[in-house]
């Protein structure tokens, strides 16, 4: 029959044709299944690498627990420098802080610090908000648990803790201010350079590296140094209060061990996260209130630090900074 139904169309006018078509027609049906099956495996690649980077980079919501009822210690992390961009920024730090006494089944908020110091006005800002929060959430303590070191900055922010454990091998103190730089005009005049420098204004060109020393410049620096250095003192004895056991050297910025800063009073006692979560607050479950800027933030940020720093450069003739 279908041999009969072939000769017939074959017999009639334009078979070619219309096979022609067929042929066409099925091939480019072919041609959208493949398609469709392409996009479906793009999107099933696309998804399982957007999954990889939530995992990666920490985004909001990542590894976060939920609260269940159940008292816990809530922990947020400081770690490194200290800087208005880094991850131990004011803003960071704040929010996990925030975050963790705003939460009702915290039994207790515990400040791990890992950091050298940094920027003294971005540890001002977060000792003044943990003063906050402590008044505001009385009946929540904050203790500071140091790991490796937690010095300048860094102890900075740890004094407005309730408590502060430390390991004995820790790295405390550090309390004094520092403003360094390079003098390069030995070099300069070796090499035949000229340093060429338009100011409008007597003082514009203040400790500018490349220019000599200015004894008046100098002067001033120091100055505005003391007062830092006074403002540190009188926020490391207002958290420390009757604990110090001050001495002619614990404001000089040297640094002790863990074990000796307890007995200054620099410190309290030794301790870890588990301990402080187990034998203080009796809350073993920790959870982590850390803030981590994620991946969207970290590339924005980048861009826009790049872009400021093209911008510094095309305008560094003109800086009113």
């Amino acid at each position: 029959m279908s041999q009969d139904n072939d000769r017939n169309d074959q017999n009639e006018p334009n078979w070619e044709r219309r096979i022609i078509e067929k042929l066409a027609t099925d091939a480019l049906a072919e041609q959208r299944r493949r398609r469709r099956w392409g996009i479906f495996f793009k999107l099933l690649g696309f998804a399982y690498l957007t999954f990889i980077l939530l995992v990666a980079f920490d985004w909001p919501g990542a590894g976060d627990g939920l609260a269940d009822g159940k008292k816990h210690t809530a922990m947020v992390r400081m770690t490194g420098v200290i800087s208005n961009r880094g991850d131990a920024s004011a803003e960071h730090v704040i929010s996990g802080l925030q975050a963790a006494f705003e939460d009702k089944n915290t039994a207790g908020v515990v400040l791990l610090i890992n950091s050298p110091g940094g920027s003294p006005v971005q540890a001002g800002i977060i000792n003044d908000e943990i003063r906050r929060l402590r008044a505001k959430y009385p009946n929540t303590a904050l203790h500071a648990v140091v790991e490796d070191v937690c010095a300048s900055g860094g102890f900075y922010v740890a004094v407005a803790a309730d408590k502060i454990y430390v390991d004995k091998a820790s790295i405390i103190g550090s309390i004094g201010v520092l403003m360094d730089g390079f003098g390069f005009t030995g070099t300069m005049d070796k090499l035949g350079i000229e340093r060429r420098l338009l100011t409008a204004g007597e003082n514009k060109g203040f400790l500018d590296p490349f220019s000599p020393q200015n004894a008046q410049h100098k002067a001033h620096a120091q100055q505005m140094l003391g007062e830092i250095h006074q403002q540190f003192i009188q926020v490391v004895r207002a958290g420390r209060g009757k604990r110090l056991k001050e001495t002619p050297d614990m404001y000089s910025g040297l640094m002790w061990s863990g074990a000796r800063s307890i007995d200054m009073g620099l410190t309290d006692a030794l301790g870890t996260v588990d301990s402080v979560a187990r034998d203080v607050f009796n809350a073993e479950d920790i959870r982590d209130y850390t803030v981590k800027p994620n991946f969207a933030e970290k590339i924005a940020k980048q861009f826009g630090a790049d872009m400021a720093e093209g911008v510094a450069s095309a305008i560094s003739r003109l800086n009113l900074h």
